[in-house]
């Protein structure tokens, strides 16, 4: 079939296809909660069957999906690295170290509030959303399960905490990105992103203090938090060895290495130390590193150790990790992928959207639109770097013509792509942190508050702004004798 055969859709017959598939992820994974690999394979079945209907060909879909798989292929391997390193920090007693101090130190009812914090440090430093909860995710949620906590609240603070540092970072690859394809400086866009950002952490702070107020210790918690940390403590020698791991990642972050030699060095360090200082044998660290640890790997190498301290919940607390564990998201990946590139094929989505554009008159609804479509369009594609410069393609002209600094289109960005990503199960961020969490999309998305806050703030000063002298929106204003542009915040 030749270019000359291929037809664009129109409108109406783009709609069809959309809404359908909307009602698929609705309704299939989010109401009936059937698979959602298995519907996003009927989902790309549908626009695949759409392009084939306007010209398009089979074999263009799947070498689309291949340029995608080949671009992301840096993002599979850091998935399969975190597995890596959640096995062998948890034999070296990495994040057993953190489980026990965090159990000794953590008041229950300072829990969520102390996840959101201490998270968003740990990703402001490593610029990395995927690395935070990861590592000190992982450790947290521990804590969690052992104090028996909402295991839904302490994610939605975890994946805030995460998100803070993954869009203010200036290590962060997507705070770099957004501002390259907005054509905005990157502290520049750093400093605007604190309007939505400050308020929406102000939230997520309050609202995680005073829920953590209505926890009430009760007697059986305290006697399973005493037990643990007498398993703990019993099964791992724990000292500040075991931190070196934690330390090489931070460090080969702030010098801004390759995350994956970073991740895999670390590794490497904690199967040295788990080696040396844990009783494991060399059997052990490899089947740590590929199929998960298991406390059973260390217990039958500490002679006179009593069996009871191996309870169910010690095992459920600390058997996790391994390449193994990060084989379903990436099978999930390569669903995403397929979703994704029949869905550009089709140019179902762009049709919509060039449409929607003739309609946008203030500054409101311009931010607002292009919030909505980078949401809209990370949900379909999970691929922030094409999102990024796709709303780039469809509203940089728009926001010069509103006169509004690059700064504001960056932001958008930012706030409906970067941080909204890991709420939908159906993407590959959302993916990594409810398998690395251990606890659904759905469960957690309603306490992200941080993710949730940036984009309905964005939206907010777009509409306010001539009712607040345009508050947190910077425009471009024109300096006739230089013939440059200098900035300010108003409408």
């Amino acid at each position: 079939m030749n270019q000359a055969e291929i037809r664009r859709p129109s409108i109406g017959m783009a709609l069809v296809p959309i809404l359908i598939a909307l009602a698929v992820f609705i309704i299939g994974i989010g109401v009936l909660k059937y698979q959602a690999e298995l519907m996003l394979i009927f989902a790309g079945a549908i626009f695949a069957v759409f392009a084939v209907f306007h010209g398009h060909s089979w074999e263009k879909i799947l070498v689309v999906m291949g340029d995608k798989i080949k671009k992301a292929l840096p993002a599979i391997l850091i998935l399969f690295s975190i597995g890596l390193l959640i096995g062998t920090w948890m034999i070296s007693g990495t994040i057993p170290f953190f489980v026990y101090y965090g159990l000794e130190i953590i008041n229950p009812s300072y829990l969520y509030v102390m996840a959101f914090i201490v998270t968003a440090i740990v990703s402001t430093c490593v610029g990395t959303s995927w690395g935070s909860a990861g590592t000190i995710g992982v450790a947290l949620m521990s804590i969690a399960q052992t104090m028996d906590l909402s295991l839904a609240v302490t994610a939605g603070a975890v994946v805030s905490g995460a998100y803070f540092g993954d869009k203010l970072s200036p290590l962060s690859d997507t705070t770099n990105m957004s501002s390259l394809a907005a054509g905005s400086n990157l502290y520049e866009h750093i400093r605007h992103m604190l309007y939505t950002s400050i308020p929406s952490s102000v939230i997520a702070i309050i609202v995680f203090y005073f829920v953590g107020l209505k926890i009430d210790s009760n007697p059986a918690q305290l006697t399973n938090v005493e037990e643990m940390l007498s398993g703990i403590g019993q099964l791992f020698n724990l000292n500040v060895v075991v931190l070196i791991p934690a330390v090489i990642v931070i460090a080969g972050s702030l010098m801004k290495k390759s995350p994956l030699i970073v991740l895999f060095v670390s590794a490497l360090s904690a199967m040295a130390i788990a080696l040396f200082f844990q009783n494991a044998s060399v059997s052990n660290l490899f089947t740590a590193a590929v199929e998960g640890f298991h406390v059973d790997m260390l217990a039958a190498a500490i002679p006179g150790l009593d069996a009871g301290i191996i309870s169910e919940d010690m095992q459920g607390l600390l058997n996790r990790g391994g390449l193994y564990s990060m084989y379903g998201a990436t099978f999930f990946v390569f669903c995403a992928f397929f979703f994704a590139s029949a869905l550009e094929v089709s140019q179902a989505l762009n049709v919509i959207l060039e449409k929607m554009i003739t309609y946008l008159k203030s500054v409101g609804s311009v931010i607002f639109a292009s919030l909505l479509t980078g949401f809209a369009v990370i949900n379909c594609t999970s691929n922030a770097l094409v999102t990024y410069f796709l709303v780039q393609d469809i509203y940089g002209d728009v926001y010069k013509k509103k006169n509004l600094h690059p700064v504001n289109l960056s932001r958008s960005m930012e706030d409906s792509v970067t941080i909204t990503e890991a709420l939908m199960p159906w993407t590959v961020s959302g993916v990594f942190m409810a398998t690395t969490l251990g606890v659904g999309n759905f469960e957690f998305l309603p306490w992200a508050i941080f993710n949730l806050g940036g984009i309905i703030f964005s939206a907010l000063y777009g509409f306010l702004a001539p009712y607040t002298g345009g508050f947190g929106i910077r425009t471009n204003e024109p300096e006739a004798e230089t013939g440059n542009t200098s900035s300010k915040t108003a409408i």
